[in-house]
């Protein structure tokens, strides 16, 4: 399946819960169901918002995006973060007002089985879209893979607190797990807004991949071929390195070429899905960009 068939699923996955979840807040009169069913509404939006994101990262360069669209993916984590704000709220004062004036829950035992279903079906769908999130590198659906695992997180602690109002009778007890709900999503809505602002700021590759770079560069320098000016970035789907590679100015031009080439592709087997944007110079040219950073280089 490709990433955009997971998110469509996702969608489906996100109607059907919240049918679920609205029946058992409907016939229980828990707020911290209640709780729970905003959190898939939330799930439903942000899922249909990642599905029109992906399919624009999809399109290929045009005149206004010479290097395309990868980058519309982190509008949607930024998106579900900012939604996931605004169902917080939303809990947090109904929980408020129930915790105020306090009242009796019904058919507990329907509501939780029903709230354990919806549980079943997202834990499921959230394990695949993250597996396939990893091996594509999507933003998107890897946002929509996290909510989603919360979203089980959540409805595990509602059913494990009502069983605890069922136990002692106090009802305080449901609007205060409202409360708990609001916090932790708030908090996963944090993590995703951040995470989108990183990636829309050009963030560096993670650590391993950078180690792997220069552990190519390292092999590839000699006395004749040194590297500097070496940086890297993700966009979406696609990562990039961008460096200087200098050699000897009486080379030829098909002589450096090949050289370059070999640099690439051992870049590319190393880090997969990686484009590398070499530029060559003679080894008595030095270009500055007024950053210490820019003079440390690999090679002799």
């Amino acid at each position: 399946m490709q990433v955009s068939s997971y998110l469509k699923l996702s969608v489906a996955v996100a109607a059907v819960t919240i049918a679920l979840k609205t029946g058992a807040w409907y016939w229980t009169g828990s707020v911290s169901l209640l709780s729970d069913a905003l959190e898939s509404l939330v799930n439903l939006a942000g899922a249909m918002f990642a599905l029109a994101m992906v399919t624009v990262a999809q399109r290929p360069p045009d005149d206004d995006h010479p290097f395309g669209h990868h980058k519309a993916e982190y509008f949607s984590s930024g998106f579900e973060g900012v939604l996931i704000f605004a169902a917080a709220a939303g809990i947090i004062w109904a929980a408020v007002h129930r915790l105020l004036s306090p009242q009796p829950v019904e058919q507990l035992g329907l509501g939780m089985v029903l709230s354990l279903v919806s549980s079943a079906l997202n834990g499921g769908l959230a394990f695949a879209m993250m597996k396939k999130a990893r091996e594509h590198r999507s933003k998107a659906l890897e946002a929509d893979a996290r909510h989603l695992f919360t979203d089980v997180w959540t409805s595990i602690g509602v059913v494990a607190g009502l069983i605890g109002v069922m136990a002692t009778g106090w009802l305080w007890l449901d609007p205060v797990i409202a409360v708990l709900v609001a916090l932790n999503i708030l908090r996963e809505g944090a993590l995703l807004v951040m995470e989108s602002a990183a990636g829309l700021m050009d963030e560096a590759l993670d650590s391993e991949s950078q180690a792997a770079i220069h552990a190519v560069l390292e092999r590839c320098s000699h006395q004749q071929v040194r590297f500097d000016h070496i940086a890297t970035r993700v966009s979406g789907q696609r990562r990039y390195v961008d460096m200087h590679m200098h050699m000897p100015s009486g080379w030829s031009l098909g002589q450096a070429a090949a050289e370059r080439g070999a640099v690439e592709r051992a870049l590319m087997e190393a880090v997969p899905g990686l484009r590398a944007s070499i530029q060559l110079l003679p080894m008595d040219v030095e270009a500055h960009f007024n950053d210490p950073k820019d003079t440390e280089g690999i090679g002799p």
